[in-house]
């Protein structure tokens, strides 16, 4: 039955002694990725929701708020803090733009709010930053002027 093992004791100790080193080693592994996946099962479990709405923030003195966002949405700067719902009521009703992309507007039940913002200005996200295009220097035949 165990023909493939050599027939001298001293190696089968050997193999014994090796293979119980193999062993060892497979149950530090073993101990180890049992370890991670309860660490990151405690993180996912720890993790705190999402607020439910963000208010993206400009930058300069006071941080004026720029955009109103949901809480998963992925177009989200990285100055922003959470809001509450009637907070991003007040922020859409004052002028603050809301997000095209989630729409936070019709998620609170704002209608009519969508062509008002505080600027006469588009925004363009690239990478995650922001920069307000102006419409002012920009001539009627569409191409682009130098500024003066």
């Amino acid at each position: 039955m165990f023909g493939y093992l050599p027939s001298d004791l001293e190696r089968l100790r050997t193999l014994r002694v090796w293979h119980a080193m193999w062993l060892a080693r497979i149950d530090r592994k073993i101990a180890q990725l049992v370890q991670r996946q309860a660490e990151q099962e405690r993180g996912r479990r720890a993790k705190p929701a999402p607020p439910d709405w963000i208010v993206e923030l400009g930058i300069g003195i006071g941080k004026p708020p720029m955009q109103v966002h949901r809480g998963t949405c992925y177009m989200t700067g990285k100055r922003h803090r959470p809001v509450g719902p009637d907070e991003a009521r007040r922020l859409l009703a004052d002028g603050t733009s809301a997000c095209s992309h989630c729409r936070p507007d019709t998620a609170l039940g704002i209608a009519g709010l969508a062509g008002r913002g505080r600027r006469e200005a588009a925004t363009h996200s690239c990478g995650g930053t922001r920069a307000a295009i102006s419409f002012a220097h920009r001539p009627a035949s569409g191409a682009w002027a130098p500024r003066r």
